[in-house]
């Protein structure tokens, strides 16, 4: 196990390896238009992270799941740098561990919903837990209208989601695939897929959960744009909506 240092939390790194079954991941279609919220913390520097991102990239291709991957930094040192990764990430990820009283990060994990912790790699878990949110409908209602390069959000809670913190709304952008060819590091001599690779995770705004909330965005570029609410920094996440 390598440990990694980081103001009062001492969190330990570790990469779990399972196989990844596709008929666990597309059962059911979804009895909500939200979709559910699935962050793939990975890297290309860990041996154990391609099943978990082929996980995600059956997951990407559900109209009803918004697949992220998110990319850490902490691998880098072995001795190939992702391209893709973010020290912002990692920073979330840590969140995430201190949210959950957790002392260990690990690549892959799947953070589910911004409250399940699941290994990424283990299908029949993910799969399992979406299941339960999609059964479930969530308590802030999103649209969107675009207008040229303009992009309005409107929420509006459909039940009490007030707390201790903010509503934080989250804008997303992300490329639905990437392929890296990798010449160093544990995963050297491998070319990978990787679907929907986030380039901006971004807070636009906070929201008390009264009334309705309403924002406008510039939207450009070919990355895809997803929204979502979630309760503080790494609370649960209790809307979601993904622009065509």
């Amino acid at each position: 196990m390598r440990i990694l240092s980081a103001a009062a939390l001492t969190i330990g790194l570790v990469c779990s390896s399972f196989s990844v079954h596709a008929q666990d991941v597309g059962e059911t279609r979804s009895v909500q238009n939200a979709p559910v919220v699935v962050e793939l913390y990975t890297s290309q520097g860990c041996s154990s992270c391609p099943p978990a991102d082929e996980l995600l990239t059956l997951l990407a291709q559900q109209d009803d799941v918004l697949a992220l991957a998110l990319h850490v930094d902490y691998w880098d040192y072995i001795g190939w740098k992702d391209e893709f990764a973010s020290p912002a990430h990692t920073k979330r990820q840590k969140g995430y561990a201190h949210a959950g009283a957790r002392r260990m990060i690990y690549t892959p994990q799947m953070v589910i919903m911004g409250y399940e912790d699941v290994v990424g790699a283990n299908a029949p878990a993910v799969a399992e837990v979406i299941r339960k949110y999609r059964q479930t409908p969530q308590p802030v209602a999103l649209r969107a209208e675009q207008v040229g390069a303009e992009v309005t959000l409107k929420a509006l809670a459909q039940q009490n989601v007030s707390g201790s913190e903010p509503l934080l709304i989250h804008l997303a952008r992300y490329e639905p695939m990437q392929t890296v060819s990798i010449t160093r590091g544990e995963l050297r001599g491998h070319t990978l897929n990787y679907a929907n690779v986030v380039e901006e995770l971004s807070v636009i705004g906070q929201w008390d959960g009264s009334g309705e909330f309403s924002v406008t965005i510039p939207v450009e570029g070919s990355e895809k744009t997803a929204f979502f609410v979630q309760q503080g920094a790494h609370g649960r996440i209790v809307g979601a909506l993904k622009l065509d």
